[in-house]
């Protein structure tokens, strides 16, 4: 009875809205002028008319304002409730989204690898001249006398000493005990490459007849850095050069802090 009240209750509402509309289409048709106190009446119970079909339709019946009762899913023969399909669905896709996202910012915000010539440049402390001995260090002979039979280039050092060459004026060194082992040293580099560059040259090459000559030349050159095998050597040059390695499997008792230990030159720049 009354749901039916109210349908009646619209209806007329909807007629006189009608009648309102045709009014005021005649009177805004008039100038503003010729506007007497019938129109402006006419205007005041339109607007009456919006307020009131506004509140009733603002106000919610008595069973709008009681929220009906949420039914329990009916559960299933094994006693669990399964997710809809599209539901799993939802939370599939929701997943794969989610996961592709995270690879992304994964992959964006993954630290870029230094090239060797960076860490070169790290490891040297942005030193400009480097002295280094050859035996033990660029070849794989440990003694002048082994250079008097034969001399081998360890080739995984290569790439590191041409990054030096390019960044360092580089300067090579080695006690021989003849003319033929200085000869057969020169060889050797040459055919490894390693004068190809252009960064290191024959004359930076430098052979002397004792290890106090070494000594001598390194600090002639006053390098950044020298390297090593001699502990003796990397010892009496600690007062004097800024830094020095020393490649040896053992770090020294005696090392000072400005003297750093490493099995080889490629291990000290990462290369193994």
């Amino acid at each position: 009875m009354a749901e039916s009240s109210k349908e009646e209750l619209l209806q007329l509402i909807k007629r006189f809205g009608a009648y309102l509309t045709v009014k005021m289409s005649n009177l805004f048709s008039i100038s503003s002028q010729n506007m007497n106190s019938r129109s402006i009446g006419a205007i005041a119970g339109f607007a009456v008319a919006i307020v009131f079909t506004w509140r009733l339709f603002r106000t919610p019946t008595g069973s709008q304002r009681r929220q009906p009762k949420r039914q329990a899913p009916a559960p299933s023969s094994s006693g669990v409730n399964s997710p809809s399909n599209s539901t799993l669905t939802t939370m599939g896709v929701s997943s794969s989204v989610d996961t592709r996202a995270q690879n992304v910012v994964d992959e964006f915000f993954q630290p870029v690898k230094p090239t060797l010539g960076q860490i070169v440049r790290q490891k040297l402390s942005e030193g400009r001249k480097v002295t280094c001995r050859l035996l033990g260090v660029i070849l794989e002979e440990s003694s002048p006398e082994e250079l008097q039979k034969q001399v081998t280039v360890k080739y995984s050092v290569l790439e590191v000493l041409l990054e030096i060459t390019k960044y360092c004026d580089l300067y090579l060194m080695e006690r021989v005990l003849d003319d033929e082992s200085e000869n057969k040293v020169l060889v050797a580099l040459e055919d490894a490459g390693v004068f190809t560059s252009g960064g290191l040259v024959k004359d930076k090459v430098l052979f002397c007849s004792t290890e106090n000559g070494r000594t001598s030349f390194v600090r002639q050159l006053e390098p950044d850095w020298h390297i090593d095998t001699n502990p003796e050597i990397i010892f009496q040059l600690a007062r004097f050069i800024k830094y020095q390695l020393h490649i040896s499997p053992t770090r020294s008792e005696r090392a000072a802090s400005n003297v750093f230990n490493s099995p080889s030159l490629e291990q000290f720049f990462g290369c193994v």
